[in-house]
């Protein structure tokens, strides 16, 4: 199990009101330190549960090393870890929609990221960032 902020102390940073900001909400009440998360996660089929959106959660050290990316989507009550395969496989694409967070104790940067099912681009063998051409198997 690892938690998926540092502490308690996390702040916005640069906060904004967003048009998906209902989604950060949910994603950040839920995700309050000390939310403890298995990192192990199974392959999901997203085509089964259908989720609405999908969050990236990205931590790293401030000007520094990249910490992890996690996904999640919401499930149940909550929100349950998935893989980026996963969201690659169910054609799920990066919003421009982000929001900042910092630990000034920790020297901590978080980004949260939502990512929703691509509308356009339904043919699964179609190039695109999340899906490079070399990884199409005709």
């Amino acid at each position: 199990m690892s938690t998926l902020f540092c502490c308690g102390e996390i702040r916005p940073y640069r906060p904004q009101y967003l048009q998906h900001e209902a989604k950060f909400t949910r994603f950040m009440a839920w995700a309050a330190y000390p939310k403890d998360v298995t990192s192990e996660k199974a392959e999901v089929n997203l085509a089964e549960l259908n989720p609405s959106f999908a969050v990236q959660l990205v931590r790293q050290v401030n000007y520094g090393a990249l910490e992890s990316k996690r996904y999640f989507i919401p499930h149940d009550d909550g929100f349950m870890e998935i893989s980026e395969n996963d969201l690659i496989q169910a054609n799920f694409q990066k919003l421009n929609s982000y929001k900042n967070f910092k630990c000034e104790g920790h020297n901590k940067f978080f980004e949260v990221n939502i990512y929703q099912k691509d509308p356009v681009n339904q043919h699964h063998w179609r190039a695109n960032l999340a899906r490079p051409a070399s990884t199409i198997d005709l």
